[in-house]
């Protein structure tokens, strides 16, 4: 079974990420759309396994086997927590409304850590950018800015919003090279700074709910072993 026909036949839960979901979408915004199929789990039986992602089918789409995703999202990956926290879902079987009920167990103070090694490497390409070109890429500043505020929120509310909000027009002032770098950068240190206190006190729990996200990825594929293999089925239909 090819990725795609995984992506367009089990696919569980897709929604709309990038400029879109953080409220900070202008005309000429990509729709970049994110995903998590479940492979069938008669698939993981043979030497050659299932793929843990898979690009397309459509432009700007992009997909991960369920198990990879929970792995990811354990590890407070950024990209794979705010898919869950999406506010632009566009679709969602049982199986996905299950995962999108257990989004809070996936969150810990990792987060902290994860969230500010992400911004710290991408830091460092804006500083090689002004250091090269005379002026960091402004779209990428944009986005640091939004990531490093939506890391200092977590801790302190131990909720992940990905809508900018009333921060949408100075984040995109900032997209169309507005604001000085200096300001920029004055502003990184201030928000790192903010979400260092916020660590030490935040609501969020020192682990994720790891137990309670494994039974739910068991339960899955037990139910998925009892479906018909998808291979002998359309062996069945050419006799």
């Amino acid at each position: 079974m090819s990725p795609e026909d995984l992506v367009r036949d089990h696919t569980i839960f897709s929604c709309v990420m990038g400029s879109r979901a953080f409220g900070l979408a202008t005309d000429t915004s990509d729709t970049d759309v994110r995903g998590v199929f479940l492979a069938p789990t008669p698939l993981f039986w043979r030497f050659e396994k299932p793929p843990t992602h898979a690009d397309g089918p459509a432009d700007e789409q992009f997909s991960w086997e369920l198990e990879r995703f929970c792995a990811l999202a354990l590890r407070a990956n950024p990209n794979i927590l705010e898919c869950l926290h999406s506010p632009l879902v566009t679709y969602a079987d049982g199986t996905g409304r299950e995962l999108l009920a257990l989004r809070e167990a996936f969150l810990s103070r990792q987060a902290h850590n994860t969230f500010a090694r992400y911004a710290l490497g991408q830091r460092k390409k804006l500083e090689v950018d002004v250091r090269t070109h005379g002026a960091p890429r402004w779209k990428h500043a944009m986005h640091l800015l939004r990531l490093l505020t939506s890391c200092r929120d977590l801790l302190r509310t131990g909720t992940l919003t990905l809508d900018v909000g009333d921060q949408r027009e100075p984040l995109l002032a900032v997209k169309r090279g507005e604001v000085p770098w200096a300001a920029i950068e004055s502003r990184m240190a201030r928000l790192a700074t903010e979400a260092d206190e916020a660590a030490a006190r935040t609501p969020l729990p020192p682990e994720p709910d790891r137990a309670r996200i494994e039974d739910f990825l068991i339960r899955t594929r037990r139910t998925s072993a009892l479906q018909p293999d998808p291979d002998d089925r359309l062996a069945q239909s050419s006799i």
